[in-house]
């Protein structure tokens, strides 16, 4: 029998798709033939997961997890709604986001770590692609420690505790831990759900984004035919209301509609150091499906 070498394993994961183990064990299997590996691998549908990874996964879940001092959150992506409602990907989304907590928000570090199964979280991946019949994905992560305080964790719209489509981390260092913090990062984890702010602070926002906003103001004001100096004033008030709709601390607060976060987090007492929000699927152009509208659109070209 061949001996079953790493470099025979890398051969047929490249072939297959299929996970590490898996491999080894169809290369066992085939006394080391890897076109007969392959054909075990087809026979025990474990092949498959290879030829579905160029189709588009939008869909999945965003799942959180959580210790005393640190959260993580992560995005694993699937096909299908339906998918998101399977027991064996909910519970695979979740273990995933306690790696996350313990590994950090390194995708590849996330990916090599093993869980419970036996299987890293690559394979298990893979495993999952192979029996569900969907191509999923680890599409992003995110983890957030403070020294003191809470890292809140809001998830909107759950399935269950931690897992949802929309998931919330909020850093808030504090000299300690109590119940008013807790309530009071679960309230911002909403407010962000909510208002989609791109940035903590202006300090931190996108200037390249605030550059092209002060242009089209400018262009706008222009259009008045006031004088310039009118024109300046017009657009320095115009920014401050653009940093009110996308600055997290300089937006008004939803659960009163008239305090600003920046003064509701003083008022705490607490300092808010950093957020980020995960909507399932943002950002990924997902491909039209709908036959009729695909024909009708070629039909009028």
């Amino acid at each position: 029998m061949a001996e079953i070498t790493a470099a025979l394993v890398k051969d047929l994961r490249e072939k297959t798709g299929a996970g590490m183990m898996d491999c080894k064990k169809a290369l066992n299997e085939a006394a080391g033939d890897i076109e007969a590996a392959v054909d075990w691998l087809r026979k025990k549908g474990l092949a498959a997961a290879a030829k579905k990874s160029g189709r588009v996964a939008a869909e999945g879940l965003v799942a959180v997890a959580s210790n005393d001092l640190s959260a993580a959150m992560v995005e694993v992506n699937a096909e299908t709604d339906f998918v998101a409602r399977n027991e064996a990907f909910q519970t695979f989304v979740e273990e995933v986001a306690k790696v996350a907590l313990k590994v950090g928000e390194d995708l590849e570090a996330i990916k090599a770590a093993t869980l419970a199964s036996g299987r890293t979280v690559a394979e298990e991946l893979t495993h999952l692609i192979a029996t569900i019949g969907e191509n999923m994905s680890l599409r992003r992560a995110r983890v957030f420690t403070v020294p003191s305080g809470v890292v809140a964790t809001y998830v909107h719209g759950a399935l269950r505790p931690g897992l949802g489509k929309i998931g919330v981390l909020a850093a808030i260092e504090a000299p300690s831990t109590s119940d008013a913090i807790e309530v009071l990062g679960r309230q911002i984890g909403m407010h962000v759900a909510a208002t989609r702010p791109s940035s903590l602070d202006v300090d931190n926002l996108d200037q390249d984004a605030v550059a092209r906003e002060r242009a089209v103001l400018i262009e706008q004001s222009r259009a008045s035919g006031k004088p310039e100096a009118i024109i300046e004033k017009m657009v320095e008030g115009r920014i401050r209301k653009f940093y009110e709709e996308v600055v997290l601390l300089e937006q008004v607060w939803v659960h009163d509609g008239e305090t600003r976060v920046k003064d509701v987090v003083k008022k705490a007492g607490v300092k808010l150091v950093g957020f980020d929000r995960f909507q399932l699927g943002e950002g990924i152009e997902k491909v039209a499906d709908d036959f009729a509208a695909e024909v009708a659109k070629v039909a009028g070209a």
